[in-house]
């Protein structure tokens, strides 16, 4: 590959079909709204908001040979993501995620990533390639296996990489205890990926950040809507930043806009306490509408 990326983000890559209400919405409701087609899934949702950073980042990640998967890499691509390095076949579609939001917030959502699951280990041969003795930040994204995720955590060509990893969603956390377990990484969380992680209920992120360090974690960022989001590190200061106050235009993808903001403000060298505001500002743009930088 001529061009060489910075990042990589490895997991997810498919299409987000997001419907959307400007209502209060209950079970069975059947609402107008708008319904929109987006590139998506963590992996590449950080990668795009990671380009807008003027990053290189690359996605490892299976994509169909459908149409679907064809328009989505040309899509990619277009906003800056790397895309060499996919694993792509002819047998499964694309993946896709579905997701309901109102007035609120998300109401319900479901991730068809078979594509990801089948392909496996293969999404890492790169690693024995072209990015071999890989050293800088690798995203990872929950969509993956546990037993992939526990397989990187061993993986020694990812033993010297700085990971940064977020669950997907808060079905999905518990496949991040390998990790954990390894001491390895930064775990980016929504208060209650990081309540299942504590195991307990935690008042507020701060307190959710410090409960999945004391598991074992050597480093968490957990967010909390519109409340002050946290950092905590084992021996160090737990710090806090709170959000803008905005409108609520949409939700989804507003966690893998605080990591890709909070990542870029670490790689420019930014102090902890700039890092973690950075991120907090990014993510309220996006829930407010707007895409940062």
């Amino acid at each position: 590959m001529s061009l060489r990326p910075d990042i990589l983000c490895i997991g997810a890559m498919l299409w987000d079909v997001i419907g959307r209400s400007p209502r209060r919405m209950a079970p069975g409701a059947d609402v107008p709204g708008r319904i929109r087609h987006l590139p998506g899934g963590v992996a590449l949702n950080v990668a795009i908001a990671l380009a807008r950073w003027q990053l290189r980042p690359a996605v490892l990640s299976a994509v169909g040979r459908d149409p679907e998967g064809e328009a989505l890499l040309a899509e990619a691509e277009r906003l800056g993501v790397l895309t060499g390095w996919l694993t792509r076949d002819a047998g499964p579609p694309t993946d896709c995620y579905m997701g309901i939001e109102d007035s609120q917030g998300l109401i319900a959502a479901i991730a068809d990533v078979h594509g990801l699951e089948q392909a496996g280990e293969a999404i890492l041969a790169p690693l024995s390639g072209d990015l071999a003795g890989w050293t800088g930040p690798v995203v990872l994204d929950g969509n993956l296996t546990e037993d992939l995720l526990a397989a990187i955590a061993r993986d020694p060509a990812l033993a010297k990489a700085d990971l940064r990893i977020v669950p997907a969603s808060p079905g999905k956390a518990e496949r991040l205890e390998p990790l954990i377990a390894a001491r390895r990484g930064c775990f980016y969380l929504n208060r209650l990926e990081a309540e299942i992680l504590a195991g307990r209920a935690c008042p507020d992120a701060a307190s959710a950040a410090e409960a999945v360090v004391a598991r074992g974690a050597a480093r968490v960022l957990v967010t909390d809507g519109p409340h002050p989001a946290a950092e905590a590190v084992a021996g160090g200061t737990t710090l806090t930043a709170a959000p803008p106050v905005v409108h609520v235009a949409r939700v989804t993808g507003a966690g893998d806009c605080f990591l890709a903001a909070h990542l870029a403000a670490e790689l420019n060298h930014q102090p902890r306490d700039a890092a973690l505001r950075q991120a907090a500002f990014a993510a309220a743009a996006h829930v407010s509408g707007k895409d940062v930088p």
